[in-house]
């Protein structure tokens, strides 16, 4: 399964407290060289709330360079 699809199927908002959330993913310019030439390398992960809009961003090399993704979400969210 997806990072994306596991995030958005066990995402719980610190918020409002309910289930489930819209995920996408965007890209933002750096400094120096990569701000001036609009090259867009560095990726993230937005999960907003289904319920409230409450919105939260990841970093996807952090969360997908682990062995069990599973157990980052439990970490995050909780079983």
């Amino acid at each position: 399964m997806k990072l994306d699809d596991v995030l958005a199927k066990r995402f719980v908002c610190r918020k409002c407290q309910s289930t489930g959330a819209l995920v996408k993913r965007f890209a933002a310019t750096g400094t120096g060289l990569s701000r001036m030439f609009d090259i867009e390398h560095n990726v993230f992960i937005a999960a907003s709330c289904e319920n409230c809009g409450y919105t939260e961003v990841y970093n996807p090399e952090v969360l997908e360079g682990k062995d069990d993704v599973g157990a980052v979400m439990d970490l995050l969210f909780g079983e």
